[in-house]
């Protein structure tokens, strides 16, 4: 037994605090914002004979993502990144808004937030580099990968413990989903739509 008399190490106790500290954020996120390359993939990029670009999602964070809508909370991809695979996944997902290949994410974060009538207290942000702190002051919820870049984890409200394209996004879907009745039903009656 830690030290703690068994409520965990210091490092857990510390996680709990830190994510109980933001609830009343997480329960106002109506909009949430997920780059692509190193969140809802691990980064890697493969090239096809052609020069097509592909890209691996974990089948995980599309369930995320779907019960997230279903609760009502839109979803967007966005990403300085090209697209062709993004979009793809996009449409599987039903994400209504895709903005990939944007060279200034706070610029298109803030068109985004205009157009659907989000406030930044509304919004979350789920990055892991450098490019994804240009949006801190923009949301009302930075969030970082597990393996995101040091400056990005140690400025965030919130560090995931999962990894980009390993399950981070369900991670943050469950954290944002479990206080809600909506999430009583789920691990009642289980989810018959469809996994993506």
């Amino acid at each position: 037994m830690s030290g703690s008399h068994g409520f965990g190490s210091p490092w857990q106790l510390r996680r709990r605090w830190c994510w109980w500290r933001q609830r009343s954020r997480l329960a106002a996120v109506r909009l949430l914002v997920l780059d692509v390359d190193g969140v809802l993939t691990d980064g890697g990029l493969w090239y096809g004979p052609q020069g097509e670009l592909i890209k691996r999602f974990d089948v995980r964070d599309g369930l995320g993502i779907r019960l997230l809508q279903h609760a009502g909370i839109e979803v967007a991809f966005l990403s300085g990144g090209r697209g062709g695979a993004t979009e793809v996944r996009a449409r599987h997902l039903g994400i209504r808004h895709c903005l990939v290949g944007a060279k200034d994410k706070p610029q298109a974060l803030a068109a985004l937030q205009a157009e659907l009538g989000v406030t930044p207290t509304a919004t979350a942000f789920v990055g892991d580099d450098f490019n994804d702190l240009a949006v801190r002051g923009q949301v009302g919820l930075l969030v970082a990968t597990a393996d995101a870049a040091r400056p990005l984890r140690r400025q965030a409200d919130l560090v995931l413990l999962r990894a980009g394209g390993r399950g981070a996004v369900r991670e943050l879907a469950e954290r944002l989903l479990r206080p809600t009745p909506f999430w009583s039903e789920l691990e009642g009656q289980g989810w018959r739509d469809r996994n993506d």
